[in-house]
């Protein structure tokens, strides 16, 4: 075995190979390149698990010891992440193996300069073959223990798929990529509510491949590369649409879909229905606590109008959707349009609310639904 004295030069070596600043960043460009399942990783992913391994090795060569188990541990970590990700075992270790040869390869160019013999060179080697083999057994165990919690039942891969996807990170970029979905132009999020209409919504979006279509949390998700045909608008139902965003970025872009869907839903649009259509009528039905604030500030005017406040509230309601329109009103009410005028004066002599200004509108429309909502 080496002396002391080697061991420790052989170790800075080391050190100094994975102390090079040119070096990590190769070493990340040639998994990317190399290992397919890994490309659509960030780069600062790869590059922080790879430095780490890489430090933990080299403590590992200057003790002369195997690997501690709060080193384990991180690699245990690691595979759990992965397969998460739903990157393969094998694409995980040929990463590893990538940066291994890179790595090794460095040492050998600089040995001799550095006063590294052969013989000393393949001495550390073989201590680190012994570390990474209890490292990869690790990895291995911890990666397929969650795989095998997570692997979805046969004919439900699209769901599993669209479900890592919404998670966004970079498990939502190996999931676009393992559904053929661009990673890099943006995708769109659709929903609607299951059911006959959904089913209409779903064909007319398949025939613009590539998109992901599933049943997720009692609604109907579509990922699409592209926006939805216009096709959409004649069926009858309601769907609601956000995006284009990354795919890292799905989380927050599924929850303004869904947002718009109960935004259009709430006025009784039906169609394909854009966040940005509806984003003030979103903002105000998603503010649960805010609407309970004016149910208590406006409580003394509903109890004020009686047995006539719903009526009034459906006046109200109907007179500002119609563009304050009282004929348009009147006919969806099927009153004459003195009734809606003298209903929506009513409201505004009891609540102190004018309807026919900009925020005043809003503040009627917000609280007549309210009204009637907590009513029904």
């Amino acid at each position: 075995m080496t002396h002391p004295d080697g061991w420790t030069t052989v170790v800075d070596l080391i050190e100094r190979v994975v102390g090079d600043d040119e070096l990590l960043p190769s070493v990340v460009a040639g998994v990317r390149t190399t290992v397919r399942e890994v490309s659509a990783l960030p780069t600062s992913d790869i590059a922080g698990h790879t430095r780490a391994l890489l430090v933990a090795a080299t403590r590992a060569l200057a003790a002369r010891r195997g690997p501690t188990e709060a080193e384990l541990s991180f690699v245990a970590d690691l595979g759990v992440t992965r397969a998460r990700q739903g990157v393969p075992i094998e694409s995980v270790l040929g990463a590893i193996h990538f940066a291994e040869r890179a790595i090794w390869a460095r040492a050998r160019e600089l040995a001799r300069a550095q006063g590294v013999s052969a013989e000393q060179l393949l001495d550390v080697r073989d201590l680190y073959d012994d570390w990474a083999e209890a490292v990869r057994a690790r990895l291995i165990s911890a990666h397929r223990a969650t795989g095998a919690s997570t692997d979805p039942l046969p004919g439900r891969r699209d769901t599993a798929l669209l479900r890592r996807l919404l998670q966004g990170g970079s498990a939502a970029t190996l999931a676009a990529a393992e559904a053929g979905l661009p990673i890099t132009d943006g995708l769109w999020v659709l929903v609607a509510r299951p059911g006959e209409t959904a089913a209409g919504i779903e064909r007319a979006v398949r025939e613009h491949p590539p998109v992901l279509c599933a049943t997720v949390d009692d609604l109907m998700v579509g990922v699409l590369s592209r926006a939805p045909s216009a096709r959409l608008e004649g069926i009858g139902a309601v769907a609601g649409l956000a995006g284009p965003a990354e795919p890292e970025k799905l989380a927050p872009v599924r929850r303004l879909a869904t947002a718009a869907l109960t935004a259009a839903e709430s006025t009784g649009r039906t169609g394909l229905v854009h966040i940005a259509d509806v984003a003030w009528l979103a903002a105000l039905t998603e503010r649960a606590d805010l609407a309970t604030v004016l149910l208590d500030r406006y409580a003394p005017a509903w109890a004020a109008l009686g047995p006539t406040a719903e009526s009034v509230a459906h006046a109200v309601l109907a007179w500002l959707e119609s563009d304050r329109d009282v004929d348009l009103a009147g006919a969806r009410l099927f009153v004459h349009p003195n009734t809606v005028r003298n209903r929506v004066r009513r409201f505004a002599a009891v609540t102190g609310i004018d309807p026919a200004g900009t925020f005043g509108a809003m503040t009627a429309w917000w609280l007549c639904r309210t009204w009637l909502r907590d009513a029904t």
